[in-house]
């Protein structure tokens, strides 16, 4: 059964043993998702609970909030994705003043000893803990032997010579670069949101949107891109196209996020989609005219279409073909 638990006083005196990752996770990417199916392995070896110990908020928005990291999932979005790779229960710490300051002796005895039971703590190459991240691999290691549990150190993991980790896959989105950001996450990047009115110019001057609201801290840089729509109220999926920018053609003055759809909608407008990106087409300009624009949204619809019809060659190929084998 999966669980969320937000204060270890939830977690009971009868706790299974835990084999368990610390870490804040964000994104989720290949890394992290290889990790956790080494975590659920083990612990079914072994008749552990497979789980991660985690934090809330981000651990550098209390210590050094000007170099606090723009996020890539809310925490529930990466409880979801940590659910799916075979994580039963997950340790929400508030990271506080009072949190921050356990000594790496006190982190290891009051939260994995005595809070979470843990048999197995499973960590980075580069793991730090405790206050002013004064305790490293090296002595989590001599602790664990101390006080009865195994330390396993996880090798970094690395994904057409690069190296899979938030701040990369961050540095992509935000360079545009998504079909390298689907590799390094092992899915699309994808953000949530409302749909709001437009200015009304699309649906009378060129083609007619979807105007996100995103709730998102990540967006791709400005440009065109092949998407994915998905009505979050409905089970409704439709192939798109996205423009995130400024409007240069109509002087905009803020920025939008504006995606038509490959097919006719059908039945109400969605009031809330998922819009996942999956390869840039090109970078925003402005043109002469609407007409002009007009024209160039067309052709990169064709554009779309093209990619969605080798995408679905490529997904009949036996899995042989798809690795080269």
């Amino acid at each position: 059964m999966f669980r969320v638990y937000h204060s270890l006083a939830e977690v009971g005196p009868d706790a299974r043993p835990t084999a368990v990752a610390i870490g804040n996770f964000d994104g989720v990417h290949a890394g992290h998702r290889k990790l956790f199916r080494r975590i659920a392995e083990v612990a079914r070896d072994e008749g552990w609970r497979p789980s991660v110990l985690t934090f809330d908020p981000h651990p550098t928005k209390l210590i050094a909030p000007d170099r606090a990291p723009k996020l890539l999932n809310t925490p529930e979005q990466r409880w979801e994705f940590m659910r799916e790779e075979g994580i039963e229960q997950i340790f929400v710490m508030t990271f506080n003043r009072e949190f921050a300051t356990l000594s790496p002796e006190e982190f290891v005895r009051k939260v994995l000893v005595d809070g979470i039971s843990a048999a197995r703590v499973f960590v980075g190459e580069n793991f730090r803990f405790g206050a002013r991240q004064a305790g490293d691999v090296a002595l989590l290691s001599r602790l664990g032997k101390e006080l009865g549990f195994g330390v396993e150190v996880v090798p970094n993991v690395y994904v057409r010579g690069r190296m899979s980790s938030s701040t990369e896959a961050r540095r992509l989105i935000e360079d545009g670069r998504v079909s390298l950001a689907c590799r390094v996450l092992e899915r699309p990047y994808w953000i949530e949101g409302a749909i709001v009115p437009g200015h009304g110019i699309g649906s009378k001057q060129t083609v007619p949107t979807l105007n996100l609201n995103a709730n998102a801290e990540v967006i791709p840089a400005d440009g065109v891109y092949i998407t994915r729509t998905t009505d979050r109220m409905n089970p409704q999926i439709w192939k798109s196209i996205t423009n995130v920018g400024m409007r240069p053609t109509f002087d905009g003055r803020e920025r939008t996020i504006e995606t038509f759809l490959l097919s006719p909608l059908e039945g109400e407008v969605p009031r809330y989609i998922r819009l996942e990106f999956l390869k840039r087409v090109r970078g925003e300009r402005r043109f002469d005219s609407p007409e002009a624009l007009k024209a160039q949204i067309l052709h990169d619809v064709k554009t779309a279409e093209k990619y969605f019809r080798r995408l679905a060659r490529f997904s009949r190929q036996p899995a042989s073909l798809k690795h080269g084998r």
